[in-house]
């Protein structure tokens, strides 16, 4: 049995999915991705919870200079924004602009591919950092912890998306990870739930799932499945709706 046939957790899964997933500096060689991927995608909540324990950081510090909730909140955008190189942000943008820019599946593709950004993922990126600085900045209120939840569901949604939509394209990061097997995205969701459930943000939990389900079923529809760009915005339209959910119960 090769190693991309072994769906079994390796420790070197864990640095695979820090190198896709963050500007963390690990050490990672090219042939692992091929012999392991998609396999590793169970370790993308684990990220999840690093990023969140880095904006945990930031917002502590603002706390502590007695800044005002919104403030921390864009102290926290920012935490994941650098510690994830925006990554998500620019996926987010880019999904945007490609399903609702172009009339065709294919010319959908092609404008995401472009590096330019047009109005939609503008307008998008605006809506969606405001309104994770803003509910950030009103969960704080009550508890940092469930910065961490928020951010290990958001990550652990991207999985079955992955596992369940084929990627239309040849080419590409997505496309070179490939699918993960069932029992990967088991393990995902599993890791996802338990860090919301430790952190007081169970009602992230439902938030993520669906806009998960709604990004996976437009993507379907006009492209026929996801690229990395889908990934990238499921995982900020997961956090934002996650916020919404989180900052209405608590």
């Amino acid at each position: 049995m090769s190693n991309h046939d072994n769906w079994i957790p390796e420790w070197t899964d864990l640095k695979i999915a820090i190198s896709l997933l963050s500007r963390i500096p690990v050490s990672n060689e090219n042939e692992q991705l091929q012999a392991r991927s998609p396999n590793q995608a169970w370790a993308f909540p684990i990220v999840g919870i690093l990023v969140g324990f880095f904006s945990c950081c930031l917002a502590w510090i603002g706390l502590l200079m007695e800044l005002n909730n919104f403030a921390v909140g864009f102290l926290i955008v920012t935490g994941a924004a650098l510690v994830t190189g925006a990554m998500h942000y620019d996926g987010l943008a880019d999904t945007l602009d490609g399903l609702w820019g172009g009339w065709t599946p294919s010319q959908r593709l092609e404008i995401m591919k472009d590096s330019h950004i047009g109005v939609y993922g503008v307008i998008g990126l605006v809506i969606s950092v405001g309104l994770q600085a803003t509910l950030y900045g009103q969960i704080i209120q009550q508890s940092i912890w469930p910065i961490i939840g928020i951010m290990t569901i958001s990550r652990a949604v991207m999985v079955p998306v992955m596992g369940f939509l084929k990627n239309p394209q040849t080419s590409g990061l997505s496309s070179q990870v490939g699918q993960p097997k069932i029992q990967t995205i088991f393990m995902a969701m599993a890791l996802g739930i338990i860090v919301s459930l430790l952190t007081e943000s169970w009602a992230a939990i439902g938030g993520a799932i669906l806009a998960a389900f709604m990004i996976a079923k437009v993507a379907k529809s006009k492209i026929g499945g996801q690229t990395g760009d889908i990934l990238g915005a499921t995982q900020q339209l997961a956090e934002v709706s996650a916020l919404v959910c989180v900052a209405a119960v608590l």
